[in-house]
């Protein structure tokens, strides 16, 4: 049998190489679909519920439900209401260490491409240029670990394809 094909998500491309789906095959426990994936990254709800497949956060099924968000619209203040939606009830969040910071560029969320260390970002300059203008980046740069602490979370601009980068530590 084929595997289901993972719904699209325009602001999170590859949410099974970012890390927020992980292998899981299985019954949905909300659609009741056979599925692939589960979602593993963050979910903001009164409840603690089972973690959703694919479908049911694309659809926004799952997020009414469970009145859930899957990313802090924070960050998004001042963009426009169906995006800050799409991003925070629609589409997969990631983890970090502390609060995570979806970044905006040219008026618009940027996309989601996926937690880096400071040896993936010499393949991505833009976004290494704008860590290192942050006040004392020597000293936490070299140390950026993708799956370690301080950890970098790397985007990409949906319209001009700038990379951005932001980091955080736990």
């Amino acid at each position: 049998m084929a595997e289901p094909p993972l719904p699209t998500f325009r602001y999170h491309p590859d949410p099974v190489a970012s890390g927020s789906f992980e292998r899981s095959p299985g019954r949905c426990p909300y659609c009741g679909l056979e599925r692939t994936y589960v979602y593993i990254g963050p979910v903001y709800a009164i409840e603690e519920p089972d973690p959703p497949c694919p479908a049911c956060i694309a659809d926004g099924s799952f997020a009414a439900r469970f009145d859930a968000e899957f990313t802090d619209p924070d960050p998004l203040d001042g963009l426009d209401a169906d995006i800050i939606d799409e991003i925070t009830r629609r589409t997969p969040g990631f983890s970090g260490w502390q609060q995570e910071q979806w970044m905006l560029h040219c008026g618009d969320a940027a996309a989601f491409i996926g937690p880096v260390g400071f040896d993936e970002l010499q393949d991505h300059p833009q976004a290494l240029a704008s860590l290192r203008s942050q006040e004392g980046s020597d000293d936490w740069l070299p140390a950026l670990s993708r799956d370690g602490s301080p950890t970098g979370y790397l985007f990409r601009c949906r319209h001009c394809g700038t990379e951005l980068a932001d980091w955080d530590v736990g």
